[in-house]
């Protein structure tokens, strides 16, 4: 998967360059643009066309819930991370309305603002894993988001958070994997990633298949259930 095109809208500058230093030093992101107008976030999004848009609510001209209401007006379904100071319920209701399923209020931890970038990207994936055709349940629950593993008590040495990443890590393949090609992938052991990825099929979050090649013991492959 190529990264994801990130455009940063914030009107204190600063704050942009800490952002977007951040966004761009994670993993599969790229910051094609900075805006610190309203009408400059527009005109960087029309000309990049991003995937995701870190969106502060307070700026000069235009205020970002109304950058957004153009947005949805014209068609544009991009993915909104809210990043801003204001924290009264009708902005944040109002956000919630026009989409805005991330919302970090100022100042937050990188680690908070890891944390939603993450979730864009796992969103970002099952979209794309998604078929045209009519879904099932299980195509439904990977479109809104509601797939990833339940937060069930997990055996003696496995963490929510790294089962996490493996679940997000398998989703991101096209294909199936072994355990030691998700370790590469995560920098984790491959007797970690056995251990996460036995855990993902055993409460059938995943699917594994043996897979014969020459002499010794055939290699589990393993993958995200297709719809």
């Amino acid at each position: 998967m190529s990264d994801i095109r990130v455009v940063i809208v914030d009107d204190d500058f600063a704050v942009a360059q800490v952002n977007r230093a951040f966004v761009d030093a994670r993993p599969g992101f790229t910051v094609v643009a900075e805006a610190h107008t309203g009408e400059a976030a527009l005109a960087a999004i029309e000309r990049h066309r991003p995937q995701l848009v870190l969106l502060d609510v307070y700026l000069p001209d235009l205020g970002g819930l109304d950058v957004l209401r153009r947005l949805r007006a014209a068609g544009d379904d991009v993915e909104v991370i809210a990043v801003t100071a204001a924290r009264d319920l009708d902005t944040v209701r109002s956000a919630r309305l026009l989409g805005v399923r991330h919302y970090l209020v100022k100042p937050f931890s990188g680690a908070s603002l890891a944390e939603r970038l993450d979730d864009v990207r796992r969103g970002i994936v099952a979209d794309r894993a998604v078929p045209a055709s009519p879904l099932d349940q299980h195509g439904v629950d990977r479109l809104l988001g509601t797939a990833s593993p339940r937060r069930v008590t997990l055996p003696k040495g496995l963490s929510q958070a790294s089962l996490e990443r493996v679940a997000a890590g398998l989703a991101s393949r096209p294909g199936d994997a072994s355990a030691a090609e998700v370790a590469e992938t995560l920098g984790m052991s491959r007797v970690s990633a056995r251990r996460y990825l036995e855990h993902l099929v055993s409460s059938g979050a995943a699917e594994v298949a043996p897979r014969y090649g020459g002499a010794g013991r055939p290699e589990h492959r393993y993958r995200m259930p297709r719809p």
